[in-house]
């Protein structure tokens, strides 16, 4: 195999390849060899077939495969043998090919660009910690009672006000007929949530126990049988029981119950999910600002093919006319992510970054641990999807690439309220959508 570089422009690169004939000869007697022990053909003993029958009856096809996989074989040595970092997948132009005759042909790739690292100790990193005040963490935890609220039977004497929860049946009327779907038994609701009709909870206002009470209403816009929707309609209700709410002790058995150890753990485990609510977005937002810098601070050439393709992904989902308003944009950004990709795997190549299959594996567990009950499903999902497993491959990469950046950089630990972790966040996500608007062009 001879093998040539024609041209050089930028990151585009000919190769002119030469297999001799002698080479292809060969590869074809071993081929034929190797079909004769598998070959059944009429009049002949299994693995007796000669191979000049089997080239007569099936040359053009077993020439096609032994050039084919010529191509692959001297294509793939021809780009290693150079040291191409090919971008993309090879274009070949056959030129000569034919039995009897030298295959020729060329190779057209794109390379990725050099990159000259600069030092990661230029780059400034503000990692946020939050804080979370006891204020906060005792509002959380209320709630929490709050939603878990107990009720306790109300004196014969005493009149339903809000909060309370009434218990009653009820048979509706429109137009004094009944109709279907318009009786309920043991209906309970709490005054004041108005989650049943709206405008129904203030007439039960005042009620007591065993009180018959007709509630007006007109039944929302949104019910089954669009034919009675908006129509007013009177409940006749036999009020059943009243229960007044009683306050939850937030004690060390209402954290038990809910699965904390005692309420200082419970206490813990709020502040660190309050945390985390807002820790993932303000990480977020370091890792943009560490890619923003290390986009800046590199100046490349980029394979137009892989930013094609990258484009075309940024615009999939999008309509035509939508395509062609923000087509700059997509460019703009699918140069971005192309740059900071091939500038990422330098880094990682650099340190010898990788990821094992047991770090997928482990980081798999995890997300079965934090979906109970959904094992199989998480795992069934993983077999079943190989390209999910090599997204969660290219995550952990990443996050391997901006951990080692945030090591090597010059590291500022902020702690913010979580009143300045929503500025920060706001002000991110406005200048961040910002940047996503179509670029106007100048009039000339």
């Amino acid at each position: 195999m001879k093998v040539k570089v024609t041209s050089k422009k930028g990151l585009k690169i000919s190769l002119s390849v030469l297999v001799d004939k002698k080479t292809i000869q060969i590869k074809l007697d071993e081929k034929l060899n190797e079909l004769k022990d598998k070959v059944h053909l009429k009049g002949f003993r299994p693995g007796k077939v000669p191979p000049k029958v089997i080239k007569d009856q099936f040359g053009k096809a077993i020439y096609g495969e032994v050039v084919d996989n010529i191509l692959k074989e001297t294509s793939t040595k021809a780009i290693e043998d150079n040291k191409l970092r090919v971008a993309g997948q090879p274009k070949i132009n056959l030129k000569t090919f034919g039995e009897g005759k030298n295959l020729d042909y060329t190779i057209e790739v794109e390379t990725l660009p050099e990159v000259k690292l600069k030092p990661l100790d230029n780059i400034k990193v503000t990692d946020y910690e939050i804080s979370v005040d006891e204020n906060t963490i005792k509002k959380r935890i209320d709630e929490i009672a709050k939603s878990q609220q107990n009720f306790l039977e109300k004196s014969g004497d005493e009149k339903a006000k809000k909060g309370d929860m009434v218990v009653f049946d009820y048979t509706a009327k429109i137009d004094g007929k009944s109709f279907e779907g318009g009786e309920g038994k043991n209906l309970q609701i709490v005054l004041g949530r108005d989650l049943f009709i709206k405008g129904f909870d203030n007439q039960l206002i005042g009620v007591k126990k065993n009180e018959n009470k007709i509630i007006k209403v007109k039944l929302p816009q949104n019910y089954p049988k669009k034919e009675l929707a908006n129509k007013m309609t009177e409940f006749y209700c036999k009020i059943g029981n009243l229960k007044k709410p009683v306050d939850t002790n937030v004690d060390d058995n209402f954290a038990k119950k809910i699965g904390a150890k005692d309420l200082k753990d419970l206490k813990d485990l709020i502040k660190k999910q309050i945390s985390n609510e807002y820790k993932r977005s303000l990480d977020s937002i370091t890792k943009k600002n560490i890619l923003d810098q290390i986009e800046k601070s590199h100046s490349l050439d980029l394979p137009t093919n892989l930013v094609d393709q990258e484009t075309n992904v940024v615009s999939q989902n999008l309509k035509n006319q939508d395509k062609d308003k923000n087509k700059e944009n997509n460019k703009k950004i699918a140069k971005s992510r192309i740059k900071i990709g091939i500038i990422l795997n330098q880094i990682a190549e650099k340190n010898n970054i990788k990821v094992n299959d047991e770090e997928i594996k482990t980081e798999i567990q995890k997300q079965i641990k934090n979906m109970p009950g959904q094992e199989k499903m998480v795992m069934e999902y993983y077999q079943k999807n190989p390209s999910a497993a090599t997204s969660l491959k290219g995550a952990l990469y990443e996050e391997k690439i901006i951990d080692l950046l945030k090591r090597k950089s010059k590291l500022t630990k902020k702690s913010v309220t979580l009143k300045e972790a929503e500025e920060i966040i706001k002000k991110f996500t406005e200048t961040n959508e910002e940047s996503k608007k179509p670029i106007k062009k100048s009039k000339k």
